[in-house]
This record gives C-alpha cells, structure tokens and sequence, in this order.
C-alpha cells in the first residue's frame, strides 16, 4: 500500500472520528442543563424546586421524560374535531359564573381527552400524560398541573376546597395548553389549508371569545364569577 493510500485513509478515519465526536457532543448538550432550560422554559425551574433545589436530580428527571417522550408525534386533528373541542371550551367558559367549580372539572376532563386525541398518553396515566406534555408543551403545561389540582382539592374538601378566585386563573392559565393543543401540526398545516377553499385555517374559524371590553373573556371577570 502506498504511502498516498494510506495517508488518505488515514485522513478519512480521523474525519469519521471527528463526526462521531460533534453528533455526541450535540447529543449530550441537548440534554445538558443549558439545553434543558432552553427545552422546558419554566417547567424546569419547577422541576429544580420540587427536587428541594437539587439540580443534577431535576434534570435527571427531565432527561427521563426526554428519553420517554421526545419522539412522540402529535396526531393532527380533523376539523370536525377540532370545531366539537371549541365548542366545548367556549362553554366551560360561560358556565364559570354560574359554577365555577364543575367548569373547571370539566376543563381538566377536556384537556385530559385532547391530549388523548393528540396522541399523548391516556388521561387514566395522568402522570405519564402530564409529562409528555411537559415535553412537548412545556411553556403551558403549568395550567393543566393547576386545573387538575384544584379538581383534586375541591374533590377532597368539597365546599371548603379551591377558591373562585384561583379556580378562574387556573383556568385562565389552563386555556394557553388548550390552545396549543388546538393548533394544527406542523407537518399537517399545509394540508389543511389545501383542505378549505375559502384559504382560512381551522383555527381562524374559532369561535371568538365574549368580552367584557378589555380583551378578557366576561366568564373570567372577577365581578361575574360566582361561588366560594
């Protein structure tokens, strides 16, 4: 073997090997404490406090629900579906004032049964739905966590349970996931604007929120809401 034979085979290995090195390099960092924060925004400073400041078992946690969930694709939604959900929502809304506390239990039972339709876990794995979510969603899974609890509080101390008030910004909060969910897919936006002739998105046809004249759904003003 020539001496310009093996030189360039040589070449070639240690190109190989440098490749090999960056793709990991990359790898780990996506999974290192910068990359998480990127990923999960303010979910992991919610993961850090609930390990009592421990941050190498935060995101250790984090990294577990990358490894879980990470490749998980959304289903797209068809627009029959997604117009029924609206409805749906935009009714939770409205019964707020008159009962506040069966809206938001049927708020976290719709979230629970979105996500299902999305393609996340099963709403009986609330834990396992919840941090598929986290992934996927991390900026407004807060909502969800918050529903939910308030749900599970009030179930517990029935009238001496959550409060109006932080029954309506669980709510609040909670609406920011639900939207998310709605959007459509990414890969799947284009087929369905194809699918309208008028060119508008599902989501341009969304039932428009009622107001109370400052931009805020009426359902969520403090004076109307009613109930303990």
């Amino acid at each position: 073997m020539s001496t310009g034979v093996m030189i360039a085979l040589i070449v070639i290995v240690v190109a190989v090997v440098a490749v090999a090195a960056a793709l990991t390099l990359r790898a780990r960092g996506s999974r290192s404490g910068g990359g998480l924060k990127r990923r999960f925004g303010p979910e992991y400073d919610r993961a850090v406090a609930g390990h009592d400041g421990d941050v190498q078992a935060a995101e250790r946690e984090l990294s577990e629900r990358v490894e879980r969930h990470g490749g998980l694709r959304e289903r797209p939604l068809e627009p029959a579906e997604r117009e029924q959900y609206e409805a749906r929502w935009t009714a939770v809304q409205e019964r707020f004032v008159d009962s506040p506390a069966e809206a938001v239990t049927e708020a976290d039972r719709l979230l629970a049964e979105v996500a299902g339709a999305r393609g996340f876990p099963d709403s009986a794995q609330y834990e396992e739905q919840l941090a598929a979510l986290s992934v996927h969603h991390a900026d407004h899974v807060q909502g969800y966590r918050r529903v939910h609890r308030a749900v599970a509080v009030r179930t517990n101390a029935g009238d001496g349970g959550t409060g109006t008030e932080e029954m309506r910004e669980a709510l609040v909060e909670a609406r920011g996931l639900f939207e998310d969910l709605m959007a459509p897919a990414r890969q799947d936006t284009g087929r369905h604007r194809a699918g309208h002739d008028s060119g508008r998105t599902p989501d341009d046809r969304r039932p428009p929120a009622r107001s109370n004249g400052h931009g805020a759904p009426w359902a969520f003003t403090r004076r109307h809401a009613k109930g303990s």
